[in-house]
């Protein structure tokens, strides 16, 4: 067999093994799924702890050049974010809740419009084909199927509020004491890889720190101003919620793609209740804020950080949408991000080998 076959062939079963062993893997499920979860509450606090102190390093290294200590950096950014926090709560939660207890009151109204709008849909369908109804029956129960997941999901969640509540006590103690240590901790990393790694290792944290941190930083930056904007706009036509419908369309907008559809669902829905002038008035607010993020914020505050395809990008967020649900949607851009780094620098490390063996 020529050399070449036999490489192929070697890369063949190579591949076959490492499906066989994933397929075997995700047989063990039952097993290992509950190990999983308890590394998962165990590990996100640190998680959220690392990404927030990943935001916030470049903020201490610029004071720090400044000639504040880091500690006392680190103090003031934490002063700084508790006068902001506290002004907020002061300033917006009495607004909000008045807002979250009127839609809390209004939401049999909600479900009253649904039942008949979903009755006159099935009497003006009634007179077509069986296989229509039965498509539109169907689109209709997963509708309800998913607003019954989220509420169970919801209510769920409230049982771990405890848990939330420790997990945002530790969280704030762990990200000051990774402020202050990162250069110790920057050291262990270096004596912790291998030598013959440490200058590959260096460059690929570099171009992930380019790739990724201007993207994190500028999309929440952006997420901020689509949030305000949309809470104004919305304001501005009158619909009702408009605070925490311009906050959800501002969290959903760190979603690329998806995020906009998202986010105008609800505004929708609501709308519905007031008039079907509000729900134009209401999709045109949405289009508008898309438009000034698409073709201002973003390109302004992101840029082209990512030098993505857009194929490549909803793909991956398919993927994590399957994957992860609402969070894979979140992560999934940001983790393409990293494997592409890493995989650009393997193909490079690997190009350099073999030239290194054709020159031998």
């Amino acid at each position: 067999m020529e050399p070449l076959s036999m490489k192929w062939l070697i890369r063949f079963v190579s591949l076959l093994v490492i499906f066989l062993c994933g397929y075997v893997f995700l047989l063990l499920a039952p097993i290992w799924n509950p190990v999983l979860l308890v590394i998962v509450r165990v590990a996100t606090p640190f998680l959220i702890a690392g990404v927030i102190t990943y935001l916030l390093h470049p903020i201490v290294e610029q004071m720090k050049s400044l000639g504040v200590p880091r500690t006392i950096s680190i103090l003031l950014i934490y002063i700084v974010f508790m006068i902001f926090l506290a002004y907020l709560l002061m300033k917006g939660t009495p607004y909000i809740i008045e807002e979250l207890k009127d839609l809390i009151e209004n939401i049999p109204q909600f479900i009253n419009v649904y039942r008949n709008v979903v009755s006159n849909f099935y009497q003006q369908t009634s007179t077509m084909p069986d296989g229509f109804r039965i498509k539109v029956e169907g689109f209709f129960t997963n509708i309800e199927g998913i607003a019954a997941e989220g509420v169970v999901g919801t209510v769920e969640s409230l049982g771990g509020l405890v848990d939330y509540f420790l997990m945002a006590i530790i969280i704030p103690f762990l990200i000051f004491y990774l402020l202050k240590d990162f250069d110790l901790l920057e050291k262990t990393a270096w004596y912790l890889t291998p030598r013959k790694w440490r200058k590959s290792g260096r460059e690929l944290v570099r171009d992930i720190n380019v790739s990724l941190g201007n993207y994190i930083r500028g999309q929440l930056l952006v997420c901020l101003v689509v949030a305000i904007i949309a809470s104004i706009g919305l304001w501005i036509v009158g619909m009702p919620y408009a605070v925490i419908l311009g906050i959800f369309i501002g969290i959903t907008n760190i979603i690329p793609y998806f995020g906009p559809i998202i986010g105008a669902v609800p505004v929708a829905i609501i709308a519905f209740t007031e008039s079907f002038q509000l729900v134009l008035l209401g999709l045109v607010v949405n289009f508008g804020i898309q438009l000034i993020e698409g073709n201002i914020l973003s390109p302004l505050i992101v840029g082209k950080s990512l030098h993505m395809h857009p194929i490549l990008i909803m793909f991956a967020l398919i993927v994590g949408g399957e994957v992860g649900g609402i969070i894979g949607l979140i992560v999934a851009v940001p983790i393409l991000a990293i494997l592409k780094v890493i995989i650009m620098h393997v193909r490079e490390a690997l190009q350099k080998k073999s030239k290194k063996e054709v020159e031998l």
